[in-house]
């Protein structure tokens, strides 16, 4: 077996899914705040596209992906963003985020160049980009992520030494697991000292449009050399199971990820590109499941405070990071609420493998996903006070 899969633990979510499974079994009603993957329907529209597309002789996609696609990420970019993306040049459509973050490494991490082959990413924090990584024979660098700092990677605290050495850094804002946001003089701060350095910036911004006060902004709007960005649909448009996204930035570094992505088999079937076409083409679905999230956050914010748990105010994402109560690890109380039906994800489940070898994977926190529909919300936080009531703290 292939040592780097077999020193990898569980993938969190896989882990998560064997525990919905035995609840099941036992017959425990479940309100799944786990995964992140939410029950509003996808936009009939969407929907429909996707059904006239079906063709009646199916043929291998492009990796290149349509050039109407293409366009229509073009312009809803320069409407969100105000940055014009060369829809030939700097876009390519790719299966969701994830296959695109776990590939990206792959081409370009370079195993012969030793001293340059190290990739930094904040913890807590996505579990891809350090498997990715490790995939593609990288060295991944974790770094702390504090509450003290806004959960922000500060790479200006970086010792030069590392920075020299490190190809690739991956920043996530809005962020996973946290929700914490960024801002624009962040981002530009982050990409001066990667130029100044000679290090691709990955930024990781597929929850970009799940916001409640500010619009995140992107990095690709503080310069395009050196940087791409990942983008999905699948929480913006509710489209996990399309699989669908996009990479943007910098032309040099898409053409060469496009010649790698030719081997990996991941071109985007047409059918789904059509779909995608009219998802990135419309706001107004968008704006209708803001309102939804807003609503179920308007929920936890209410029922959090009234049990006196304390958690990161949600400027976007639908996440909440919260603090266990006093004494407890974020694990334990998750465990405590799982003989409910109640299904978080333990901050430990966000720790990097390093720290989980090294023995550093604590956590007091817990995530908790906005899964469920309003009234299963409701109904779930009715069950929650009673499960925290019943603690003997």
């Amino acid at each position: 077996m292939n040592r780097i899969i077999k020193s990898l633990r569980p993938y969190p979510m896989e882990e998560l899914n064997r525990i919905k499974d035995e609840l099941k079994k036992k017959g425990i009603k479940i309100y799944d705040f786990g995964t992140g993957d939410p029950k509003e329907p996808t936009d009939p529209k969407i929907r429909q596209a996707l059904i006239d597309a079906v063709p009646e002789v199916s043929q291998y996609p492009s990796v290149y992906g349509k050039r109407e696609l293409r366009e229509a990420i073009s312009k809803w970019f320069e409407n969100r963003f105000g940055v014009f993306l060369n829809p030939d040049t700097q876009i390519i459509p790719s299966n969701g985020s994830k296959e695109a973050i776990f590939h990206f490494p792959l081409v370009f991490i370079d195993t012969d160049i030793p001293e340059k082959k190290k990739v930094i990413f904040g913890t807590p924090g996505y579990p891809v980009y350090e498997r990715g990584t490790l995939y593609a024979g990288g060295e991944p660098v974790p770094i702390r992520l504090r509450e003290e700092d806004r959960f922000l990677l500060r790479l200006d605290r970086v010792d030069k030494s590392l920075l020299e050495e490190t190809k690739i850094v991956w920043i996530n804002y809005p962020h996973n697991p946290t929700g914490a946001t960024a801002s624009l003089s962040y981002l530009d701060e982050v990409y001066h000292i990667c130029r100044e350095y000679d290090i691709i910036l990955c930024s990781d911004e597929c929850y970009t449009e799940i916001y409640f006060d500010r619009k995140p902004p992107s990095a690709l709007q503080v310069g395009t050399e050196g940087i791409v960005v990942f983008h999905s649909l699948s929480k913006r448009s509710g489209m996990t199971g399309y699989r669908t996204g996009f990479v943007a930035g910098d032309e040099k570094i898409i053409s060469e990820y496009r010649k790698g992505r030719a081997s990996f088999g991941v071109a985007t079937p047409d059918f789904i590109q059509e779909a995608a076409k009219v998802a990135w083409s419309d706001e107004e679905h968008v704006e209708e499941r803001r309102k939804i999230f807003k609503e179920k956050r308007e929920i936890f914010l209410q029922f959090f405070r009234e049990i006196g748990l304390q958690s990161l105010y949600p400027e976007a994402t639908f996440y909440f990071w919260v603090k266990a109560p006093d004494g407890m690890s974020g694990e334990d109380y998750a465990k405590h609420l799982l003989r409910y039906g109640i299904v978080v994800s333990p901050g430990v489940n966000f720790c990097s493998g390093l720290e989980v070898m090294e023995g550093r994977c604590r956590s007091e926190y817990f995530r908790i996903a906005l899964v469920p529909t309003v009234s299963e919300c409701q109904e779930a936080v009715q069950i929650w006070k009673d499960a925290h009531s019943d603690l003997k703290l």
